[in-house]
């Protein structure tokens, strides 16, 4: 009897960790719809109508001549970090053989960014034989230099527009000063200062963690910042497409926010795009809106060059011609 209880609440935990993206996506939605209902009711319209309106007035082409070249811009900026990574704690790999399969990656980051990761450690075990593990070490490498990267210019951006940070984001400089102090004693702790008997620093998971120096997070934090400086551009000018002004420095300031919320598992970047409506609580219907086609244009964008590239990742992983 209890190895079959034991068998259900296995099978039950995958199936809730993939329910619960869905119920964050339902609820963001959800609170969404009423905002903009609430504020199509103060115009004498209904939601769907008051949002169509706000579709109307864009100028799609100029649009799209931001979108594009920004995107293309991240999918190389995106590259040459996992690139620079690969290079420093698995293989010589040229740049241009990364390309593929990152781009390729893209496809299945519409769902989950972080299955995209999994896809490259799997590609270069493949093709350069590099242990999986440590290629997935690698991976975690750039996901946590992510994290440093968007506190970092969140807490830059939030210092230049502090006035408007929303209550519920004003423990940035509290969360900034408990990831300093964690990633100081990360270091030592894989230098070997702390905890010197440890073994877990000795698992290929961590090894590229073992190896890293502290200058080598630094520099994949520079070498991602392009991407966001060019964000902090491309959304103002897009958002003034929608009707509402934004400076590059607000915008700056607004974005690593939102980025932190596009992270989050789920369909869509519901909470991303609950987030625009919080951050501009006065332009509900425009706000969401505008993250929608921002954040699903750029996942749908570089999914289809995924597709570009889908023929050669396939032939290098598969053999398939």
């Amino acid at each position: 009897m209890s190895d079959h209880v034991s068998t259900a609440q296995r099978r039950m935990g995958p199936r809730f960790a993939r329910l619960v993206p869905w119920v964050i996506t339902i609820a963001c939605f959800a609170l969404l719809y009423t905002r903009i209902d609430g504020a199509a009711r103060r115009q004498g319209s209904s939601a769907l109508p008051y949002l169509m309106e706000v579709f109307e007035k864009v100028d799609w082409w100029s649009w799209l001549a931001l979108m594009i070249p920004y995107s293309v811009l991240f999918f190389f900026v995106d590259s040459l970090v996992i690139w620079r990574v690969v290079n420093w704690f698995n293989a010589k790999v040229p740049y241009r053989d990364i390309l593929p399969v990152r781009a390729s990656t893209y496809i299945l980051s519409i769902l989950n960014e972080q299955i995209g990761k999994g896809v490259m450690a799997y590609y270069l075990n493949r093709r350069d034989g590099v242990p999986g593990w440590q290629v997935g070490s690698s991976m975690l490498f750039v996901m946590f230099c992510e994290f440093y990267y968007l506190l970092s210019w969140a807490c830059l951006g939030a210092a230049l527009r502090w006035d408007r940070v929303p209550e519920a984001f004003r423990v940035l400089p509290w969360v900034a000063l408990g990831a300093i102090a964690f990633f100081v004693v990360w270091i030592l702790y894989f230098r070997g200062a702390i905890a010197p008997a440890s073994k877990l620093r000795e698992r290929d998971m961590l090894r590229s963690f073992r190896l890293a120096r502290p200058w080598q997070y630094a520099v994949v934090v520079v070498l991602r910042s392009p991407a966001l400086l060019t964000a902090a551009f491309v959304y103002s000018r897009a958002l003034g497409l929608f009707g509402i002004e934004s400076s590059f420095l607000e915008m700056l300031g607004v974005l690593p926010l939102i980025f932190f919320g596009a992270a989050t598992p789920g369909p869509m970047r519901a909470v991303a795009i609950l987030m625009w409506t919080q951050l501009f609580p006065e332009h509900p219907a425009e706000m969401a809106a505008f993250g929608l086609v921002m954040h699903n244009f750029f996942v749908l964008f570089n999914a289809a060059i995924g597709l570009l590239f889908l023929r050669r990742a396939n032939r290098e992983l598969f053999g398939q011609s």
